[in-house]
């Protein structure tokens, strides 16, 4: 990306972390979905993305007191390895579903998709001048469709029905009526995951939700 060591310790969009901290999140990541997907292709116990968040958070916090150069290596590489991985997937069909986390269940072949929707809401984080209403047409959708599938059936999310520019449509929150909010894919996706206003939505107002990592 460019960035000379002090850029990389520059405070992120996400409070309490450099960077660096979300440059070593995203490689931790791709070494966690490259590890998913080959025990599936192999037929092997499918291992949650991370052993726990504590586990997560110590190799974030490491990590993040690297270089420049070595996290941009980091990325490079654990990002190449990840993308060949993924080739893999081309073969099989929908219906093997895993666990990702204790309460994340999600198709196999939907991994790449989780996976940029993953990039594109940190690279926003980043802070390097890019939000979400920056965000092309597809990586937007792929972002809200993610983000509305993590908000489902969570209690302490208020009821809302969900509806897009681009005709997604999805239920989220707990129970009750469900408020409707409507506006573009990369504002609502925004909105939802607690880095976005409601200026270009409709129904948002007085409604909260909280930050997603």
């Amino acid at each position: 990306m460019g960035l000379s060591d002090d850029e990389w310790q520059a405070p992120s969009r996400l409070a309490g972390w450099t960077r660096a901290h979300i440059a070593t999140h995203i490689a931790r990541n791709a070494e966690a979905f490259e590890a998913v997907t080959k025990a599936v292709v192999a037929h092997q116990e499918v291992p949650h993305l991370y052993p726990s968040d504590e586990l997560r958070d110590r190799d974030i916090e490491r990590g993040s007191e690297r270089t420049g150069l070595q996290l941009q290596i980091d990325l490079d590489t654990t990002a190449g390895s990840l993308n060949a991985t993924f080739d893999a997937l081309d073969d099989m069909e929908p219906g093997t579903a895993v666990w990702l986390t204790n309460d994340i269940r999600v198709d196999i072949t939907d991994l790449p998709a989780l996976r940029l929707a993953e990039i594109a809401l940190h690279h926003v984080d980043l802070d390097l001048g890019m939000t979400v209403d920056d965000l092309p047409d597809v990586p937007a959708r792929t972002l809200l469709e993610w983000v509305c599938f993590r908000l489902r059936d969570r209690p302490e999310v208020p009821a809302m029905r969900i509806v897009s520019d681009s005709g997604l449509t999805d239920r989220i929150g707990g129970v009750g009526f469900a408020t409707t909010v409507h506006g573009p894919d990369g504002a609502l996706a925004g909105w939802l995951s607690g880095r976005g206003g409601t200026e270009r939505l409709t129904g948002a107002d007085q409604l909260a939700v909280p930050m997603l990592i």
